[in-house]
Protein backbone atom coordinates (compact mmCIF):
# COMPACT_ATOMS: atom_id res chain seq x y z
CA UNK A 1 0.00 0.00 0.00
CA UNK A 2 0.92 3.67 -0.43
CA UNK A 3 0.87 6.13 2.21
CA UNK A 4 -1.05 9.30 0.57
CA UNK A 5 -1.98 12.53 1.68
CA UNK A 6 -5.34 14.18 0.78
CA UNK A 7 -8.22 16.66 2.55
CA UNK A 8 -11.73 14.50 3.05
CA UNK A 9 -14.47 15.70 4.96
CA UNK A 10 -16.15 13.96 7.98
CA UNK A 11 -19.48 14.83 7.76
CA UNK A 12 -22.02 16.86 6.37
CA UNK A 13 -21.26 19.86 8.39
CA UNK A 14 -17.68 19.53 8.77
CA UNK A 15 -15.06 21.32 6.94
CA UNK A 16 -12.95 19.60 4.66
CA UNK A 17 -9.16 18.70 6.56
CA UNK A 18 -5.97 16.98 5.92
CA UNK A 19 -6.56 13.37 5.69
CA UNK A 20 -4.34 10.50 5.04
CA UNK A 21 -4.89 6.92 3.06
CA UNK A 22 -3.59 3.97 1.36
CA UNK A 23 -3.37 3.62 -2.31
CA UNK A 24 -3.35 -0.08 -3.67
CA UNK A 25 0.32 -0.49 -5.18
CA UNK A 26 -0.37 -0.48 -9.14
CA UNK A 27 -1.46 -3.98 -10.14
CA UNK A 28 -0.37 -5.60 -13.42
CA UNK A 29 -3.00 -3.46 -15.31
CA UNK A 30 -2.69 -0.62 -13.37
CA UNK A 31 -0.90 3.07 -13.94
CA UNK A 32 0.27 5.52 -10.75
CA UNK A 33 -0.32 9.39 -11.28
CA UNK A 34 1.48 11.43 -9.40
CA UNK A 35 -1.20 14.18 -8.96
CA UNK A 36 -0.57 17.93 -10.31
CA UNK A 37 -3.55 19.70 -10.71
CA UNK A 38 -7.63 18.83 -9.69
CA UNK A 39 -10.95 20.64 -10.15
CA UNK A 40 -13.62 21.54 -8.02
CA UNK A 41 -16.41 20.03 -9.22
CA UNK A 42 -20.16 21.41 -7.68
CA UNK A 43 -20.74 17.41 -7.49
CA UNK A 44 -17.54 17.82 -4.97
CA UNK A 45 -19.89 19.97 -2.42
CA UNK A 46 -23.11 17.80 -3.62
CA UNK A 47 -21.29 15.07 -2.16
CA UNK A 48 -19.66 16.27 0.59
CA UNK A 49 -22.92 17.79 2.26
CA UNK A 50 -24.94 14.38 1.02
CA UNK A 51 -27.19 16.42 -1.15
CA UNK A 52 -27.80 13.36 -3.29
CA UNK A 53 -27.60 11.00 -0.69
CA UNK A 54 -25.64 7.69 -0.13
CA UNK A 55 -22.08 9.72 0.99
CA UNK A 56 -20.04 7.53 2.76
CA UNK A 57 -17.74 9.62 4.81
CA UNK A 58 -14.81 10.44 5.37
CA UNK A 59 -15.26 11.32 1.33
CA UNK A 60 -12.17 12.84 -0.78
CA UNK A 61 -13.86 14.30 -3.65
CA UNK A 62 -12.07 15.36 -7.26
CA UNK A 63 -12.38 13.82 -10.52
CA UNK A 64 -11.07 16.22 -12.50
CA UNK A 65 -7.89 14.85 -12.45
CA UNK A 66 -4.07 15.81 -14.32
CA UNK A 67 -0.79 14.82 -13.47
CA UNK A 68 2.16 12.23 -14.47
CA UNK A 69 2.83 8.55 -14.44
CA UNK A 70 4.97 7.49 -11.91
CA UNK A 71 4.54 4.10 -12.62
CA UNK A 72 2.90 1.25 -14.27
CA UNK A 73 2.02 -2.32 -14.25
CA UNK A 74 3.59 -5.40 -16.49
CA UNK A 75 0.68 -5.61 -18.99
CA UNK A 76 0.44 -1.82 -19.31
CA UNK A 77 1.01 -0.86 -22.81
CA UNK A 78 -0.68 2.96 -23.05
CA UNK A 79 1.49 4.99 -20.96
CA UNK A 80 4.97 5.02 -19.62
CA UNK A 81 6.47 6.86 -16.71
CA UNK A 82 6.70 10.45 -17.09
CA UNK A 83 3.87 10.50 -19.69
CA UNK A 84 1.29 13.25 -18.60
CA UNK A 85 -1.88 11.74 -17.94
CA UNK A 86 -5.43 12.33 -16.31
CA UNK A 87 -8.61 10.79 -14.60
CA UNK A 88 -12.20 12.04 -14.72
CA UNK A 89 -15.08 11.09 -13.20
CA UNK A 90 -14.72 6.94 -13.82
CA UNK A 91 -12.25 4.37 -12.97
CA UNK A 92 -13.96 1.33 -13.67
CA UNK A 93 -17.01 -0.24 -15.35
CA UNK A 94 -18.01 -3.97 -15.68
CA UNK A 95 -16.77 -3.41 -19.25
CA UNK A 96 -19.51 -6.68 -21.04
CA UNK A 97 -22.49 -4.83 -21.28
CA UNK A 98 -23.82 -3.19 -24.31
CA UNK A 99 -23.20 0.57 -23.19
CA UNK A 100 -19.63 -0.71 -22.20
CA UNK A 101 -19.04 -2.45 -25.10
CA UNK A 102 -20.03 0.92 -27.34
CA UNK A 103 -17.99 2.79 -25.15
CA UNK A 104 -20.78 4.58 -22.79
CA UNK A 105 -18.97 3.20 -19.81
CA UNK A 106 -20.73 6.21 -17.79
CA UNK A 107 -24.32 4.07 -18.81
CA UNK A 108 -23.05 0.65 -17.47
CA UNK A 109 -25.91 -1.65 -17.17
CA UNK A 110 -24.68 -4.34 -14.98
CA UNK A 111 -22.73 -3.23 -11.73
CA UNK A 112 -22.90 0.01 -12.41
CA UNK A 113 -20.11 2.38 -13.20
CA UNK A 114 -17.53 3.15 -11.02
CA UNK A 115 -16.99 6.38 -10.07
CA UNK A 116 -13.72 8.30 -8.61
CA UNK A 117 -14.88 8.75 -5.23
CA UNK A 118 -17.81 7.93 -3.24
CA UNK A 119 -18.21 4.39 -4.82
CA UNK A 120 -17.86 0.71 -4.07
CA UNK A 121 -13.93 -0.12 -4.84
CA UNK A 122 -13.92 -3.82 -5.61
CA UNK A 123 -10.00 -3.43 -5.11
CA UNK A 124 -10.10 -2.39 -1.22
CA UNK A 125 -13.71 -3.18 -0.38
CA UNK A 126 -14.61 0.42 0.78
CA UNK A 127 -14.91 3.11 -1.22
CA UNK A 128 -12.94 5.26 -3.50
CA UNK A 129 -11.47 8.26 -3.00
CA UNK A 130 -10.55 10.93 -5.25
CA UNK A 131 -8.38 13.75 -6.36
CA UNK A 132 -7.95 15.81 -3.59
CA UNK A 133 -4.84 13.81 -2.78
CA UNK A 134 -1.39 13.64 -4.00
CA UNK A 135 -1.47 9.91 -5.84
CA UNK A 136 -4.25 7.84 -7.21
CA UNK A 137 -4.06 4.56 -8.88
CA UNK A 138 -6.24 3.54 -12.31
CA UNK A 139 -6.79 0.72 -14.32
CA UNK A 140 -5.12 1.79 -18.10
CA UNK A 141 -8.62 1.81 -19.32
CA UNK A 142 -9.55 4.89 -17.25
CA UNK A 143 -6.50 6.81 -17.55
CA UNK A 144 -6.50 9.49 -20.14
CA UNK A 145 -3.88 11.10 -22.45
CA UNK A 146 -3.22 14.97 -21.51
CA UNK A 147 -1.53 16.91 -24.18
CA UNK A 148 1.63 19.28 -22.94
CA UNK A 149 0.15 21.89 -25.69
CA UNK A 150 -2.47 23.42 -23.33
CA UNK A 151 -1.80 24.56 -19.66
CA UNK A 152 -2.01 21.74 -17.25
CA UNK A 153 -4.10 23.10 -14.71
CA UNK A 154 -6.59 24.90 -17.27
CA UNK A 155 -6.65 21.08 -18.72
CA UNK A 156 -7.97 19.59 -15.05
CA UNK A 157 -11.61 20.98 -15.68
CA UNK A 158 -12.08 19.41 -19.48
CA UNK A 159 -12.67 15.79 -17.11
CA UNK A 160 -15.64 16.82 -16.27
CA UNK A 161 -16.83 20.25 -17.03
CA UNK A 162 -15.34 19.76 -20.76
CA UNK A 163 -17.02 15.87 -21.62
CA UNK A 164 -20.09 17.03 -19.58
CA UNK A 165 -20.98 19.82 -22.39
CA UNK A 166 -18.83 18.30 -25.04
CA UNK A 167 -21.17 15.10 -25.12
CA UNK A 168 -24.20 15.88 -25.46
CA UNK A 169 -23.43 18.78 -28.17
CA UNK A 170 -22.18 15.94 -30.49
CA UNK A 171 -24.87 13.48 -30.04
CA UNK A 172 -27.59 15.91 -30.88
CA UNK A 173 -25.10 16.74 -34.15
CA UNK A 174 -24.80 20.78 -33.22
CA UNK A 175 -22.52 22.71 -35.99
CA UNK A 176 -22.51 25.42 -38.82
CA UNK A 177 -25.97 25.50 -39.45
CA UNK A 178 -27.72 25.24 -35.84
CA UNK A 179 -28.71 27.62 -33.51
CA UNK A 180 -28.03 26.54 -30.28
CA UNK A 181 -28.57 28.31 -26.59
CA UNK A 182 -26.11 27.29 -23.18
CA UNK A 183 -28.78 28.16 -20.30
CA UNK A 184 -25.57 29.69 -17.20
CA UNK A 185 -22.68 31.00 -17.57
CA UNK A 186 -20.77 28.75 -14.59
CA UNK A 187 -18.26 25.96 -14.62
CA UNK A 188 -20.55 23.74 -17.07
CA UNK A 189 -21.72 26.89 -19.13
CA UNK A 190 -18.67 28.51 -20.13
CA UNK A 191 -17.17 25.44 -21.86
CA UNK A 192 -20.11 24.56 -23.49
CA UNK A 193 -20.28 28.36 -24.97
CA UNK A 194 -16.49 27.83 -26.21
CA UNK A 195 -17.31 24.07 -27.45
CA UNK A 196 -20.61 25.36 -29.41
CA UNK A 197 -18.81 28.08 -30.95
CA UNK A 198 -15.87 25.77 -32.06
CA UNK A 199 -18.13 23.58 -33.96
CA UNK A 200 -19.54 26.72 -36.02
CA UNK A 201 -22.77 26.81 -34.46
CA UNK A 202 -24.70 30.21 -33.78
CA UNK A 203 -24.66 30.23 -30.28
CA UNK A 204 -26.33 32.56 -27.33
CA UNK A 205 -25.92 32.63 -24.12
CA UNK A 206 -28.74 33.06 -21.47
CA UNK A 207 -28.00 34.15 -18.02
CA UNK A 208 -29.55 35.99 -15.54
CA UNK A 209 -26.74 38.47 -14.73
CA UNK A 210 -25.93 42.06 -16.93
CA UNK A 211 -22.92 41.83 -15.74
CA UNK A 212 -21.93 38.59 -17.55
CA UNK A 213 -22.58 40.08 -21.45
CA UNK A 214 -19.22 40.99 -22.45
CA UNK A 215 -17.42 37.68 -20.47
CA UNK A 216 -20.07 35.79 -22.81
CA UNK A 217 -19.29 37.32 -25.76
CA UNK A 218 -15.97 37.06 -24.69
CA UNK A 219 -16.28 33.47 -24.88
CA UNK A 220 -17.47 33.05 -28.17
CA UNK A 221 -21.39 33.50 -27.46
CA UNK A 222 -22.67 35.61 -30.81
CA UNK A 223 -25.32 37.00 -28.70
CA UNK A 224 -26.05 37.25 -25.26
CA UNK A 225 -29.60 37.14 -23.45
CA UNK A 226 -30.78 38.38 -20.43
CA UNK A 227 -33.00 35.19 -19.26
CA UNK A 228 -35.35 37.55 -16.62
CA UNK A 229 -36.06 39.81 -19.56
CA UNK A 230 -39.75 38.90 -21.30
CA UNK A 231 -39.01 40.96 -24.04
CA UNK A 232 -35.92 39.30 -25.11
CA UNK A 233 -36.88 36.18 -24.39
CA UNK A 234 -39.79 36.54 -26.58
CA UNK A 235 -37.54 37.52 -29.46
CA UNK A 236 -35.82 34.04 -29.80
CA UNK A 237 -39.12 32.16 -29.73
CA UNK A 238 -39.31 28.97 -31.51
CA UNK A 239 -36.03 29.27 -32.90
CA UNK A 240 -33.36 27.34 -31.27
CA UNK A 241 -32.40 23.43 -32.65
CA UNK A 242 -30.69 22.76 -28.96
CA UNK A 243 -30.08 24.03 -25.83
CA UNK A 244 -27.96 23.22 -23.42
CA UNK A 245 -29.11 23.71 -20.04
CA UNK A 246 -26.18 23.52 -17.41
CA UNK A 247 -27.65 25.14 -14.32
CA UNK A 248 -27.86 23.17 -11.03
CA UNK A 249 -30.61 24.78 -9.42
CA UNK A 250 -34.56 23.84 -9.95
CA UNK A 251 -36.37 26.49 -12.21
CA UNK A 252 -38.96 27.53 -14.99
CA UNK A 253 -37.92 24.96 -17.80
CA UNK A 254 -40.76 26.00 -19.50
CA UNK A 255 -39.00 29.48 -20.35
CA UNK A 256 -36.40 27.43 -22.49
CA UNK A 257 -38.79 25.05 -24.27
CA UNK A 258 -41.04 27.57 -25.60
CA UNK A 259 -37.91 28.60 -27.50
CA UNK A 260 -36.65 25.50 -29.48
CA UNK A 261 -38.19 24.77 -33.12
CA UNK A 262 -40.31 21.46 -34.20
CA UNK A 263 -38.33 19.08 -33.08
CA UNK A 264 -35.43 21.05 -31.01
CA UNK A 265 -34.12 19.20 -28.13
CA UNK A 266 -33.26 20.81 -24.65
CA UNK A 267 -31.31 18.54 -22.83
CA UNK A 268 -30.09 18.96 -18.64
CA UNK A 269 -26.74 18.32 -17.69
CA UNK A 270 -26.79 20.57 -14.25
CA UNK A 271 -28.19 17.95 -11.63
CA UNK A 272 -30.26 20.04 -8.91
CA UNK A 273 -30.54 18.72 -5.04
CA UNK A 274 -34.24 19.24 -5.49
CA UNK A 275 -36.76 18.51 -8.53
CA UNK A 276 -37.36 21.28 -11.41
CA UNK A 277 -40.88 22.40 -11.50
CA UNK A 278 -42.52 20.16 -13.92
CA UNK A 279 -42.68 21.69 -17.61
CA UNK A 280 -46.03 21.98 -19.18
CA UNK A 281 -46.46 18.77 -21.46
CA UNK A 282 -48.09 20.99 -23.97
CA UNK A 283 -45.21 22.84 -24.90
CA UNK A 284 -43.54 19.62 -25.94
CA UNK A 285 -46.23 18.13 -27.35
CA UNK A 286 -47.30 20.96 -29.98
CA UNK A 287 -43.76 21.15 -30.99
CA UNK A 288 -42.82 17.48 -30.87
CA UNK A 289 -40.23 18.60 -28.26
CA UNK A 290 -37.74 16.70 -26.60
CA UNK A 291 -36.47 17.18 -22.80
CA UNK A 292 -33.39 14.82 -22.41
CA UNK A 293 -30.79 14.62 -20.45
CA UNK A 294 -26.55 13.57 -20.36
CA UNK A 295 -24.13 12.22 -18.06
CA UNK A 296 -20.55 12.69 -18.69
CA UNK A 297 -18.94 10.97 -21.72
CA UNK A 298 -17.28 7.87 -22.51
CA UNK A 299 -13.64 6.54 -22.36
CA UNK A 300 -13.24 7.16 -25.53
CA UNK A 301 -15.44 10.27 -26.27
CA UNK A 302 -13.67 11.99 -23.44
CA UNK A 303 -10.26 11.16 -25.23
CA UNK A 304 -11.63 12.86 -28.43
CA UNK A 305 -12.41 15.69 -26.52
CA UNK A 306 -9.27 16.10 -24.76
CA UNK A 307 -7.95 15.45 -28.53
CA UNK A 308 -9.97 18.23 -29.77
CA UNK A 309 -9.17 20.65 -27.35
CA UNK A 310 -5.21 20.24 -28.15
CA UNK A 311 -5.93 21.17 -31.68
CA UNK A 312 -7.93 23.51 -30.59
CA UNK A 313 -6.62 25.44 -28.08
CA UNK A 314 -9.36 25.13 -25.76
CA UNK A 315 -9.14 25.25 -21.93
CA UNK A 316 -10.72 25.86 -18.88
CA UNK A 317 -10.98 29.75 -17.34
CA UNK A 318 -9.77 28.98 -13.70
CA UNK A 319 -8.39 30.26 -10.68
CA UNK A 320 -5.95 28.08 -8.72
CA UNK A 321 -6.31 27.73 -5.17
CA UNK A 322 -4.02 25.92 -2.96
CA UNK A 323 -6.08 23.12 -1.07
CA UNK A 324 -5.72 24.91 2.26
CA UNK A 325 -8.51 27.36 0.79
CA UNK A 326 -10.70 24.63 -0.58
CA UNK A 327 -13.84 25.54 2.03
CA UNK A 328 -13.69 28.65 1.21
CA UNK A 329 -13.74 27.86 -2.48
CA UNK A 330 -16.95 26.07 -1.57
CA UNK A 331 -19.02 28.70 -0.21
CA UNK A 332 -17.52 31.35 -3.21
CA UNK A 333 -18.84 28.89 -5.35
CA UNK A 334 -22.27 28.82 -3.62
CA UNK A 335 -22.28 32.19 -4.38
CA UNK A 336 -21.16 31.71 -8.22
CA UNK A 337 -17.85 33.85 -7.39
CA UNK A 338 -15.22 32.01 -9.65
CA UNK A 339 -14.48 32.58 -13.19
CA UNK A 340 -15.35 29.66 -13.71
CA UNK A 341 -13.74 26.79 -12.48
CA UNK A 342 -11.45 26.26 -8.97
CA UNK A 343 -8.60 24.09 -9.77
CA UNK A 344 -6.28 23.03 -6.99
CA UNK A 345 -2.66 22.90 -7.40
CA UNK A 346 -1.69 19.77 -5.39
CA UNK A 347 1.56 20.53 -4.30
CA UNK A 348 0.34 22.64 -1.73
CA UNK A 349 -0.89 19.15 0.18
CA UNK A 350 2.51 19.35 1.25
CA UNK A 351 2.52 22.53 3.18
CA UNK A 352 1.39 22.87 6.92
CA UNK A 353 -2.08 23.94 6.85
Amino acid sequence: MSHTLAFAAHSTTSPLVPFALDRREPGPRDVQIEILYCGVCHSDLHTVRDEWGGTVFPVVPGHEIVGKVTAVGSQVKKFKAGALAGVGCMVDSCRTCASCQEGLEQYCDVGGTIFTYNAPDKHSGGVTYGGYSNRIVVDEDFVLHISSKLDLAATAPLLCAGITTYSPLRHWKVGKGSKVGIVGLGGLGHMGVKFAHAFGAHTVLFTTSASKVADGKRLGADEVVISKDEAQMKQHLGSFDFILNTVAAPHNLDAFLTLLKRDGTMCLVGAPDSPHPSPQVFNLIFRRRALAGSLIGGIPETQEMLDFCAEHNITSDIELIPIQKINEAYERMLKSDVKYRFVIDIATLAAKS
